[in-house]
């Protein structure tokens, strides 16, 4: 079972721990044109690895191998985030079974679900709750 994790408790993790990770699972473009969490504050830069390959959305073959040329050892904890936290949920699985153990689900991804207007990033999620993020 991969537990979710609040924005900021994941936040708040990459500040307190040397070796934890905020691996984002989202396609390029929604890394270009919706932006990156930012953790410079926390000394480290968020990990780009597409759970899906832009434009045909199919799964990422490699996943489990650029998880690992990412660097760190299976030892290290890793926050998946995505949209809305249904590509992390499945990416973190894929990592848990894949051989890395402490691996976190963040909670509404960094977009959240959509508003009463049907944007995102008002309701809920990273940019919600007001964390640092940059247009990439």
């Amino acid at each position: 079972m991969v537990e979710n994790v609040a924005p900021t408790q994941t936040w708040e993790a990459l500040q307190a721990d040397q070796n934890a990770r905020l691996v984002d699972v989202r396609t390029d473009a929604e890394w270009n044109f919706v932006g990156v969490p930012d953790l410079h504050a926390a000394g480290k830069q968020t990990v780009l690895i597409p759970w899906q390959v832009y434009p045909t959305m199919q799964r990422n073959g490699s996943f489990e191998a650029d998880l690992t040329q990412a660097g760190r050892t299976a030892d290290h904890t890793r926050y998946f985030i995505c949209r809305s936290g249904a590509r992390s949920m499945a990416a973190a699985r894929a990592a848990r079974a894949a051989g890395f153990p402490h691996v976190f689900n963040v909670a509404d991804g960094f977009e959240g679900p959509p508003d009463a207007d049907g944007h995102r990033g008002h309701a809920a999620g990273w940019k919600a709750d007001g964390l640092p993020w940059r247009q990439h």
